[in-house]
């Protein structure tokens, strides 16, 4: 591995390719079988007339791992040609939300991170903080620790009382526990807008990112409001279907860019720099 420098990691990436697009947007690339016919070359084509529409609207792209992974072993190939048609100035996450044993995720991250070169990554926190820490290891990546997700059923385990509260935010101060010289942050549904601005209110500085838009419902300014600081790495808001699947992709991502500009406080610009030190995300 590199070592932790602020113009290679992630978050450094995320930031800048924010800042030149004025954009907080990270569009999805989950082909869907029964919207794309035509198997995988037709899945591969698909995405990549997406980023070529959009690549100046996004700065971050999320392929999904079980989109890919439907097609079998063919299906890492097709991830692997979409991954390499992203322009290099934007970073790439892999949503794969992965979660085991140390040994076992230390496999995971070099799939994710040295076999297919991810940006970043999303983790699952069950096994505690010393298989997240094996993701977080990679300095120069970014890894999202699943906090609070967008689906109903959250709330059978989230919603848990502990020590911290709820079991989310304990979530939330694990992945600041397990940060690395502020490459971690977490995941969290648009649709708990409540909640996220509960997170925020405890860890200041704690990067989000917003699934859970566009086709889940969730609602942008609110979203927006809850999560974002004035460190483009704040906020990324993720939009999947309703911009892959609109009639017109490139017009879609450009409306759901500017609507969550227009969610954002006034005269707060995106700028790469004035970000605040994760490590001393306390609450």
């Amino acid at each position: 591995m590199r070592g932790h420098d602020e113009v290679l990691s992630y978050f450094g990436k995320l930031r800048a390719a924010s800042a030149a697009r004025d954009s907080l947007l990270c569009i999805g690339l989950d082909p869907d079988q029964r919207l794309i016919a035509g198997g995988l070359s037709a899945a591969v084509d698909f995405c990549r007339k997406v980023i070529d529409v959009t690549a100046d609207v996004a700065c971050c792209y999320k392929p999904n791992a079980a989109f890919w992974e439907q097609y079998g072993p063919e299906g890492w190939q097709g991830l692997s040609t979409v991954r390499k048609a992203i322009p290099p100035d934007i970073p790439v996450l892999f949503d794969c939300k992965r979660a085991d044993v140390p040994n076992t995720m230390s496999a995971y991250a070099s799939a994710v991170f040295d076999a297919m070169e991810f940006d970043a990554a999303t983790v699952h926190a069950y096994h505690g903080s010393e298989s997240v820490s094996v993701f977080t290891r990679y300095a120069e990546r970014g890894t999202y620790v699943v906090c609070h997700t967008s689906n109903p059923g959250r709330a059978d385990l989230q919603l848990l009382a502990c020590e911290q509260g709820a079991l989310f935010m304990a979530v939330a101060d694990l992945a600041v526990r397990c940060d690395n010289g502020g490459n971690t942050g977490v995941v969290i549904g648009a649709t708990a807008a409540a909640e996220a601005a509960a997170v925020r209110l405890r860890f200041p500085t704690l990067p989000f990112l917003l699934p859970g838009i566009g086709r889940q419902g969730g609602d942008v300014d609110a979203a927006v409001r809850a999560s974002f600081t004035g460190d483009p790495a704040s906020c990324l808001i993720a939009v999947a279907g309703a911009i892959m699947y609109a009639e017109n992709s490139r017009s879609a991502a450009v409306a759901w860019r500017d609507g969550i500009r227009r969610a954002l406080p006034p005269n707060r610009a995106l700028h790469p720099t004035g970000h605040g030190d994760l490590q001393n995300a306390g609450g």
